[in-house]
């Protein structure tokens, strides 16, 4: 991949971020379902992307999963019960069809998520930055994936480290300011 079009990927990553973070609604600033929510697409893009056994099904996951998010909303569901439901299913499925491919994304899945969601049952500010550190550390999945050319499209894992650096940075740094 040449340069710019790396750049290019990041920087739409973080534009994306920056516009979720503007977008949140709350007067308050960010808050831990935001990093959450971002988490819980990334790691289940990452995990149907090795279910199917296709790179850039990542791309398509993640947007059947926004849309989940949307309609999850939208119904009053929490996203955490979508996002337990489509893990759950994913994993078993994978565990069938592809097992090898799919217990490393399963386990990341279960330990990125599981920080986020468990940051939701702390105090408000330190739930966020917890949440927000999750999913800052989540680039380094997304680098692995990366070099790798491994699992989802590079293009996926460049996007999603513009965005999770841009909005985990911002709620670490929202939660430290208080």
């Amino acid at each position: 991949m040449r340069t710019w079009a790396l750049v290019a990927w990041v920087a739409l990553g973080g534009a994306t971020g920056a516009l979720a973070v503007m977008s949140n609604g709350d007067d308050d600033g960010p808050s831990a379902t935001q990093p959450v929510t971002i988490i819980g697409i990334a790691v289940l893009s990452y995990l149907a992307a090795s279910v199917v056994g296709r790179r850039r099904f990542g791309w398509v996951a993640a947007g059947i999963f926004a849309v989940l998010v949307v309609l999850a909303d939208l119904a009053d569901i929490p996203k955490t019960v979508v996002f337990l439901v489509a893990a759950v299913l994913l994993t078993v499925v994978g565990l069938v069809v592809r097992p090898r491919a799919t217990v490393p994304q399963a386990l990341a899945l279960v330990g990125y998520l599981g920080a986020a969601a468990g940051a939701l049952l702390l105090a408000p500010r330190i739930g966020l930055a917890i949440a927000g550190m999750a999913l800052a550390v989540h680039v380094v999945w997304d680098v692995i994936h990366y070099r790798r050319e491994a699992v989802v499209d590079r293009s996926l894992a460049l996007w999603c480290i513009g965005l999770d650096l841009v909005v985990g940075g911002t709620c670490v740094i929202a939660a430290v300011a208080g």
